[in-house]
Formats: C-alpha cells, structure tokens, sequence
C-alpha cells in the first residue's frame, strides 16, 4: 500500500510539470501570393520529420506574410516546415523528379543540397510559452 500511494504521489507531481511544458508554436509564412490556396504547417519531431508530423494547421495564403499558430506542443526537439498549397490539393506538388512545384520553407532557413535538409538542420528547441518560427518560403 505504501508503495502505490508513493507512485501516485509522483504521478500527481509529474502531471502538472508535463502540462506547464507546452508551447504555442507562431508560424510567420512569407513571402506568399495573397489569394492563391492555403499554407500549410507541420511541427515534426525527429522520428516522423517529413512524413506524417504530429502538429499541423493551415490558413488562407494572406499577401505577403501569412501566421498560422500552433498550440500545446511539448518541448523538446521540433523541425517546423510549411508551404504554399496553390492549387488547394492538400499536398505539395512535385514535377517527375521530385522537385517542388510550389513554394516551400523549414524552420532555421534549413535548405537540403539534393533534397531536403535534414532534421537536424532545422530543429529548434522548443520551450514553454510562445516561440515565433519565421519560414520562408522558397
């Protein structure tokens, strides 16, 4: 009995410590074409860093610079990307090599030489509260 009242004392203070650790990740998206399709960002973690990211949102494309906020990401380790869905398919189009048709950008200006960048190249160290992520587009 002793040891289950311990572990639900460790529970009960390790809870509120996993939940204060969230952040609101501001997305600042530019340069965009106003009024052609969405943005679309995803906040990735190592282990599925351009496949299917745990945080995403989307937003009309605003002239200029478009801000899409994504809220309650844990802190750690995250890679943000995002691009410009013109045509409003929902993916990133590419041409038969595989290069993207449409405008895309990662966090930390992270630029792949044949292909994208690594993870690595475009972590940022996420924190509690409000982080600002310029990406821009290329």
């Amino acid at each position: 009995m002793h040891v289950l009242t311990r572990s639900a004392l460790c529970c009960a203070l390790v809870l509120p410590l996993t939940a204060a650790s969230a952040a609101s990740i501001e997305v600042r998206v530019a340069p965009v074409a106003g009024g052609k399709g969405t943005v679309n960002v995803a906040v990735c973690d190592k282990e599925r860093f351009l496949k299917q990211c745990l945080y995403t949102a989307s937003a009309p494309a605003q002239e200029g610079e478009t801000v899409i906020v994504i809220e309650d990401v844990p802190a750690g380790a995250w890679a943000v990307l995002a691009y410009q869905d013109e045509n409003g398919n929902k993916q990133l189009d590419r041409n038969v090599l595989g290069i993207p048709k449409e405008k895309y950008g990662f966090s930390r200006e992270a630029r792949g030489r044949f292909g994208p960048p690594h993870f690595a190249e475009a972590a940022l160290v996420v924190r509690e509260g409000l982080m600002v992520v310029p990406v821009r587009l290329r």
